[in-house]
């Protein structure tokens, strides 16, 4: 068990060390954990071989017996969901929501049923294990893009970089649930389910969803702003055990999981509450390790000995989906919005396939176990790595010939998410209580001080005071503040004068 361990934890630590390596030449994380996880599995593999880990493991079978890998996919996919929720900065986001929000849907449905045609006509694939490849690589990697846009500082002109965000971060939903909606078909072919049972079950996904979403986002945004936790830490832990339980009441009722989380978090993380920006850095931390955790277990059960066979297949996939299908499904929805050509171009070129469209390839495997005509996982892992070398290497050309690069400050692609602190300059800002200010007599936690303030020291008569959370602000307190904007103390002031 030690052993797995150290290999586990080096993993880990190669995947950091080599992404921050490569960073500066824009090659996406998600190929750096495809690659070392490709590599961890074919070292476990020979030294299982050799009869190594101590018998733990005899063969690649009893790999994916001691390791349950499509619950800790799911389980990955979560916090991953989560986060872009919650990272989701809706002031930036509003303008391009609806676009963005009809192209992870309807877009999403146009893409599956596209793939699905050209696997029936060009594969002579039956339609129903067609739409499910389709619906597996229907979804678009918002990590990988966001990666090769940051480490390039590409900013784009006409609210692209938000649209991509949304679109990208709330498509998987609707791919998990078109891979659910095929699942369910495949498996209940002999008992003939009808159009109508296919329509009652996205309408139950999607209700259930939204329901459970609601009620867990009041809960969360209730306790947040009202409890006053000693323990900082504890913020976030609340936050993990109702992301948890709403999931897991959402699926148990048969809705759609992912969506409710996704959800979840658009609301929580645009809502303001105390130490938010230490919990935005925890679930970022999160969220990349469940996407190392997630493609370190891809290198546990996938054979790069088996991509030649399917390369035939999977470059011609690769091909249809990145120059026909998605620009298809992009110019049938964004030309509505009269967005330019050269927009939607770019628009449909930077849909690379990533993490979920892998992690619901591993839950569809393990559900239809025997039954499926082609070898799903490896196909899909394939138009993945494709996707993301082609695709993902020459999104810095394509956004330069397009001429999609804004060079101003107010496109920037870094604050298209949710509490953006770095490259802002900060200002320190003296202020006296007095008495009849509304902050008076409370604590930091209860004194609804602006979240893009900070208040670093407490001079207190001859006494210099660190502050916490439970700190009281009294009267003739000198607060030593950080932030950009003090409005919110010239304000007081001022409706302190004039009282």
């Amino acid at each position: 068990m030690y052993i797995i361990l150290i290999i586990a934890s080096i993993i880990i630590l190669l995947c950091v060390l080599l992404s921050k390596a490569l960073h500066r030449f824009g090659v996406p994380s998600l190929l750096i954990f495809v690659v070392l996880g490709m590599l961890a599995g074919m070292v476990i593999r020979t030294i299982m071989r050799g009869g190594g880990f101590g018998g733990i493991f005899t063969d690649d079978a009893s790999v994916t017996e001691a390791i349950p890998v499509d619950t800790i996919a799911s389980f990955a996919l979560v916090f991953i969901m989560f986060y872009g929720g919650f990272a989701t900065k809706w002031e930036t986001a509003k303008p391009v929501a609806l676009r963005a929000g009809i192209m992870s849907s309807l877009g999403t449905i146009i893409t599956a049923f596209g793939i699905a045609s050209f696997c029936f006509v060009i594969f002579n694939v039956p339609f129903l294990y067609g739409l499910l490849f389709g619906s597996v690589v229907s979804s678009t990697d918002a990590a990988s893009v966001f990666s090769i846009l940051r480490s390039r500082k590409l900013n784009l002109k006409g609210g692209l970089a938000p649209l991509l965000e949304i679109e990208s971060g709330s498509n998987d939903p609707f791919s998990y649930m078109l891979t659910i909606i095929s699942i369910t078909a495949l498996q209940a072919q002999g008992s003939g389910m009808s159009l109508t049972q296919l329509i009652k079950l996205i309408l139950i996904q999607i209700t259930a969803a939204l329901i459970i979403a609601a009620l867990a986002s009041v809960l969360a945004v209730l306790l947040l702003k009202r409890l006053n936790l000693e323990n900082t830490g504890f913020y976030p832990i609340l936050i993990f055990a109702i992301i948890m339980m709403s999931f897991s009441i959402c699926t148990l009722v048969n809705g759609n999981g992912l969506l409710c989380v996704y959800i979840t978090g658009i609301v929580v993380g645009n809502n303001k509450f105390s130490h938010k920006k230490h919990t935005v850095q925890f679930f970022d931390s999160i969220s990349w390790l469940m996407q190392i955790v997630l493609f370190f277990m891809l290198g546990l059960i996938s054979h790069p000995s088996m991509l030649p066979a399917i390369a035939v297949e999977g470059t011609i996939l690769s091909v249809l989906l990145i120059i026909v299908v998605r620009p298809v499904a992009t110019a049938l929805i964004l030309s509505w919005f009269k967005t330019p050509i050269k927009q939607q171009i770019f628009v449909s070129w930077v849909g690379l396939r990533g993490a979920a469209s892998i992690a619901f390839a591993i839950i569809a495997t393990e559900a239809l176990e025997g039954s499926l005509p082609y070898d799903l996982f490896h196909l899909v892992f394939y138009v993945a790595l494709f996707s993301v070398m082609v695709q993902g290497t020459l999104i810095p050309f394509a956004a330069k010939k397009l001429d999609l690069i804004d060079d101003s400050d107010e496109n920037a692609v870094m604050k298209t998410f949710t509490d953006y602190f770095d490259g802002v300059s900060t200002q320190l800002y003296e202020y006296k209580v007095e008495e009849g200010d509304t902050f008076a007599g409370k604590s930091i936690t209860d004194a609804n001080i602006p979240q893009d303030m900070l208040i670093i020291m407490i001079k207190r008569k001859n006494k210099v005071i660190v502050p916490k959370g439970t700190t009281q602000i009294i009267k003739n307190d000198v607060l030593v503040v950080s932030g950009q904007d003090f409005s919110f103390f010239t304000d007081e002031k001022a409706a302190f004068g004039s009282a």
